[in-house]
């Protein structure tokens, strides 16, 4: 019997075998197997521990699970289907507690901390080290050290946590599907002010569906333009209505599990000996504990408060201006209106002006002739012809190093569908790098969005906003695939949350300078760069209304700390939504009607057992981190191969091999800067 395609390991995955009937026997067959690894784990005689035998074949036990899982979430993430998600689901409260159960299994812990104590273990330096010492922490973290009533309680905690998050993403992705708006042939004149590459795709997805006009729906490239643009208030207000009511109504209301995911999380911080969620996560990571990332958010918060409200009056002032209206608060369906029509009127500078520069295919040249330059790699697709993927949109690239070594693989799958969740993220499929002969295994990884589409000749033309999420991703993948650490679990992106966001972030630097731009800023057309005065306006407007975009990250990460650290004051709501807003009331620009705030789509932080949750603070810790460290690009050269080289050594190479606070010193000689960060966004003097 040929085995089950989501077992197979070969590096050239295929995809079009794996179908949604060869997931249960798959992780079934793969659960089986990893339990046995355990199990033999567990029966070491205690006088013949090595590190080999316990540490690193614990490794080793989670391996085929891991990849066959891998698959299974990535599809249900990228081509979602009724049978793949029952399948998915079936078998998530089995993967959840399996997982959960390993640092709870007494006869394993115990080996290990016997080994942990001994003169063996004593002797491991570098990275074997670093593994034995996370390893402990994480066991301890996951409550092996609790009494067996309180381990079985736990597991069925993580199981459930598991289950109610996977139904709160469902509920967001069904309840962005579930919606459409049409603008029929005879109100055509209601879509005045729409950009040409809006309104054309708003055609074809009409088309698409079978009725005449223009079709609308909540993903981000159809919502944003069309709330920026759009003259029709009315339109407008129907469009933001229903974007804001994503999960809060039925049958995706996620009131319920949001109650009931913040009181599992309390209880299982309680169960661990943690005052609550966010320390419970957070003492471990860079800022230590929940009240220090709230007091690093304040502290933005309070720097930007002047410069909040002064912008918020700006756009009251303008709109009552232009309107000859009274000056008063917004609709919040008007902001995005009226904060473009200000900055147009600032900076002269329309950001749909810059789309003809920006077409995906010299985006993505641009990106791989950067890497090139300042990491030394070179990217392309494979020479044997295109590899297969789960859509045929998806491209996959392999990348070499100077050496021509094959450091790894990826997959791109940019638009959006309908099967496929919102946002942009990254992940990996294989983890590779050294290995115990000496030699190196490539590794494989993915970046995922949902980005313009093309239109049909023309190429997808992309905001810049767009351009910042690739750069932002492919940060993440050259974290996975530069890995050069020998333990898998060690390796890149598996490090502090707070950590992980500094190879994403810094690489959106290079899209903000002049001769970063001229390598893939060009005109779809006639190939040329992006005029200077354009250059000129867009920098100057780089930093329109900069205290609104902080104040907005200071209010997700606030809420999200909250939400974790007055857990029973939230969680024994009716309806969260009036305490969410008025915990964050003070970082909210004032509207008429008030806004709700996000809490009921939040992904971020509900639609994973952990994931950002009390990690959204990670974002803006990680550009203090990065504003410093692209301040030595800037000093020593944007494209300077010896600073980009030292980066991919001490930074992207090194994974979770070392603290990172140790890695950014390393790379900067110094302790991280705030003030890097504040003056790029003109908050310096605020």
């Amino acid at each position: 019997m040929r085995e089950n395609p989501f077992l197979v390991s070969d590096f050239q995955i295929r995809w079009t075998a794996l179908t949604s009937g060869h997931v249960v026997p798959a992780i079934e067959a793969a659960l089986a197997r990893a339990q046995e690894a355990i199990d033999a784990i567990a029966v070491r005689d205690m006088r013949e521990l090595t590190f080999e035998n316990t540490f690193l074949a614990l490794e080793a036990a989670t391996e085929e699970l891991n990849s066959a899982w891998s698959k299974v979430t990535h599809l249900q993430s990228v081509a979602d289907t009724p049978s793949l998600r029952e399948a998915h689901n079936a078998m998530l409260p089995r993967v959840t507690t399996f997982h959960s159960r390993i640092p709870l299994n007494a006869a394993l812990w115990e080996r290990l901390g016997a080994f942990a104590v001994s003169s063996a273990a004593a002797s491991l330096a570098g990275v074997r080290r670093r593994f034995l010492e996370e390893t402990i922490k994480d066991f301890r973290q996951a409550g092996a050290d609790l009494p067996v009533e309180q381990r079985t309680r736990l597991e069925l905690l993580q199981g459930e946590l598991a289950q109610q998050t996977q139904k709160y993403s469902e509920n967001v992705l069904d309840a962005t599907n579930a919606w459409q708006l049409v603008v029929g042939p005879e109100e055509e004149q209601r879509l005045a002010g729409l950009p040409a590459h809006a309104k054309a795709a708003a055609q074809r997805g009409a088309e698409a569906k079978g009725v005449a006009g223009w079709r609308f729906t909540l993903q981000y490239p159809s919502l944003e333009p069309f709330l920026t643009h759009v003259e029709d208030r009315e339109l407008r207000r129907e469009m933001w209505t229903a974007s804001a009511a994503v999960g809060a109504q039925a049958p995706f209301d996620n009131t319920p599990l949001i109650r009931r995911i913040l009181a599992l999380r309390a209880q299982k911080a309680a169960l661990l000996g943690q005052p609550h969620f966010a320390d419970s996560v957070l003492h471990r990571r860079m800022a230590k504990s929940g009240a220090q990332a709230l007091e690093f958010m304040e502290g933005f918060q309070r720097r930007c408060a002047a410069a909040f409200a002064r912008e918020g009056r700006e756009l009251e002032e303008f709109k009552a201006t232009q309107s000859g209206e009274a000056v008063a608060p917004l609709a919040p369906w008007d902001l995005l209106f009226w904060s473009e029509k200000l900055r147009q009127a600032r900076y002269q500078f329309d950001e749909e002006g810059l789309r003809p520069y920006f077409p995906m295919d010299r985006v993505i040249a641009g990106l791989f002739e950067l890497a090139g330059r300042v990491f030394g790699l070179r990217i392309q697709p494979p020479a044997g012809g295109a590899a297969e993927a789960w859509h045929p949109e998806v491209k996959f690239y392999e990348v070499q190093d100077q050496r021509g070594c094959h450091v790894g693989s990826f997959y791109a799958d940019w638009h959006p569908r309908e099967s496929k969740r919102g946002g942009a993220w990254m992940n990996y499929l294989i983890t590779g790098g050294p290995r115990p002969d000496g030699s190196r295994a490539p590794h494989l990884g993915l970046i995922c969005g949902n980005l313009t589409p093309p239109a049909g000749d023309r190429p997808a033309l992309l905001t810049h906003r767009e351009v910042e999420t690739i750069f932002h991703e492919f940060g993440h993948l050259l974290h996975h695939l530069l890995g050069e650490v020998e333990i898998k679990s060690l390796n890149g992106v598996n490090v502090a949350w707070d950590f992980v966001e500094l190879p994403s972030q810094i690489m959106e630097n290079w899209t903000w300078e002049r001769a970063g731009l001229d390598l893939f800023g060009r005109h779809h057309e006639t190939g040329a760069t992006i005029p200077e005065e354009i250059f000129q306006k867009m920098t100057a407007a780089k930093n329109f209304r900069a205290a609104c975009v902080t104040m907005r990250q200071v209010a997700f990460a606030r809420l999200d700390l909250l939400l974790h650290m007055r857990t029973t004051e939230f969680a024994g709501a009716e309806d969260i939504e009036p305490l969410a807003h008025a915990a964050i009331a003070e970082c909210l620009l004032r509207t008429q009607p008030p806004a709700p705030t996000i809490v009921k789509r939040f992904t971020h932080i509900f639609a994973d057992p952990v994931g950002y949750a009390a990690g959204y603070y990670s974002y803006k810790w990680a550009e203090v981190l990065e504003a410093d460290a692209f301040t030595r690009f800037k000093r020593e050269g944007i494209f300077n191969a010896e600073v980009g080289a030292e980066f991919v050594e001490k930074i992207l190479s090194k994974g979770n091999s070392a603290d990172p606070a140790e890695l950014f010193r390393a790379f900067m000689g110094r302790d991280p800067d705030p003030g890097a960060l504040l003056e790029r966004a003109g908050l310096a003097q605020n």
